[in-house]
């Protein structure tokens, strides 16, 4: 009967381990894995897990859309809502942005922000799928917490001349 109430125990402590990490994951932070070169030099990608970068992101900037330009922000793609993007924010609902060496500017409408990549090289963002809805958002990026020896704060940096508000 000992082995049976220690097995049960046990079982109860990982269940309310697990419910536990899904609580905090769904309501405060998310962890997700960089993919792509689309951020470098701000992350490394790589094939194996163990070797690119793994960031975490804060969902409270959520209740209130509440971001800032140069934030580096996880957000489901556009047009498959199951693959997870890092991008930078570059403007928010009603600014207008202006794409380097082109003249065109494009307004932000409500309800939308504007994002790219830090490599606009290899970069599928706003330049090709236009303003994404703030509801796609799953976070903000605030630190990389994987491997050892890039832990640290994300930082906040914004392409100089790019906005222009009305």
């Amino acid at each position: 009967m000992g082995t049976y109430s220690h097995l049960w125990s046990m079982t109860k402590k990982n269940v309310m381990a697990v419910l536990l990490g899904i609580t905090i994951s769904d309501r405060y932070v998310t962890l997700a894995s960089v993919t792509g070169e689309s951020m470098h030099p701000t992350f490394t990608a790589a094939n194996n897990v163990l070797q690119g970068d793994f960031v975490l992101a804060e969902k409270r900037c959520l209740e209130k859309y509440e971001f800032s330009h140069g934030d580096v922000i996880l957000f489901k793609c556009p047009s498959n809502h199951k693959e997870l993007f890092v991008k930078r924010l570059i403007a928010l609902p009603g600014e207008w942005v202006q794409l380097p060496g082109y003249p065109k500017v494009t307004k932000i409408p409500e309800g939308h922000c504007w994002v790219e990549g830090d490599n606009a090289a290899r970069s599928w963002d706003s330049r090709a799928f236009g303003p994404i809805p703030l509801g796609l958002v799953e976070g903000r990026v605030t630190h990389i917490i994987w491997p050892p020896s890039k832990i640290s704060q994300v930082e906040r940096k914004m392409p100089e001349g790019r906005i222009f508000h009305a």
